[in-house]
């Protein structure tokens, strides 16, 4: 059996891998074209989320059995391909909760408090507490749009500040106060922290007519998947005064952000490059958790 890796994933997965006897080949991200060329030989690939299994990559896939996605999206696999070519997909949708709520709450205190403004003020030898006055967490209203494990996580750490905590939701929850009509919701929160999958339900949730019914002043997390939220309205509602910031870890188009509008507004956005899960014990934990799974399939097929 032999298996390719892309997209940096752990290197515990190697590992679990050869232990198993499976011929393990790792290369970085790649092209659909270069994938296609390729993924022939292969009985098992694991990725991230940087290169795309596309229906022509699946079709060029003769012997591949199963699709190892170490995290929990599946947006860059063509389900359906897969599906119709008896091609098993797995994910680690658990592995990466703690990681991500955690990002999400230290993206909302970067941005609360100014913080990666006010640390490059420093470091060019500036002294300006006056300009970064920032705001407490403490009795304000986060609502989380999207109620799964890491939404569910990021509002016991928001609790844990003292912010009241309200939901928007497909599925009804007794934890917290829920809505599940945003007109009713939005209008209500301080902050919007998106934790949503990428489907054309989901695409643009957040878009000139929902942030005009947000409260004076909102501020918009958005540590999940981009194109949530429409960059261009976004940037809109900052200019209007309706969005006071915005913390986001993606994008509408990645890893080529260099025409998103956001940038254009430093002094409202705080943007990393997709780091939500980057820990070295998620990354670790998740790998292997695949890497197992793929082992196991493969020994029984």
């Amino acid at each position: 059996m032999k298996a390719l890796i892309v997209d940096n994933v752990n290197n515990a997965a190697i590992e679990v891998l050869q232990n198993a006897g499976v011929e393990t080949v790792v290369l970085p991200p790649q092209s659909e074209d270069e994938l296609c060329r390729i993924i022939g030989d292969f009985d098992a690939i694991l990725l991230r989320n940087l290169t795309y299994i596309t229906g022509k990559v699946i079709a060029a896939a003769k012997n591949l059995k199963i699709i190892g996605r170490v995290g929990a999206g599946l947006d860059n696999i063509d389900l359906k391909a897969a599906e119709n070519a008896s091609i098993n997909v797995i994910n680690s949708p658990d592995g990466n909760t703690i990681a991500t709520a955690e990002h999400t709450i230290a993206m909302m205190l970067a941005l609360s408090r100014h913080i990666p403004a006010a640390c490059d003020s420093v470091f060019m030898g500036k002294w300006e507490r006056s300009r970064f006055m920032g705001n407490d967490l403490y009795g304000k209203t986060i609502g989380i749009i999207g109620f799964g494990r890491i939404g569910k996580r990021v509002a016991e750490l928001a609790s844990a500040f003292g912010m009241n905590v309200i939901v928007y939701s497909r599925s009804k929850t007794d934890l917290y106060p829920y809505f599940d009509k945003l007109e009713e919701f939005l209008p209500r929160c301080d902050y919007v922290s998106l934790h949503l999958p990428k489907t054309p339900d989901t695409v643009g949730i957040i878009n000139s007519k929902t942030i005009s019914i947000m409260k004076q002043g909102v501020k918009i997390i958005n540590c999940s998947r981009g194109g949530l939220a429409v960059e261009n309205d976004l940037v809109e509602g900052i200019k209007k005064g309706i969005i006071s910031g915005v913390a986001t870890d993606v994008f509408e188009q990645e890893p080529d952000i260099s025409n998103s509008p956001l940038l254009k507004y430093p002094d409202y956005v705080v943007a990393v490059p997709h780091l939500g899960a980057s820990t070295i014990e998620t990354q670790t934990k998740v790998a292997i958790e695949i890497a197992t799974q793929v082992c196991e399939f493969l020994s029984i097929n």
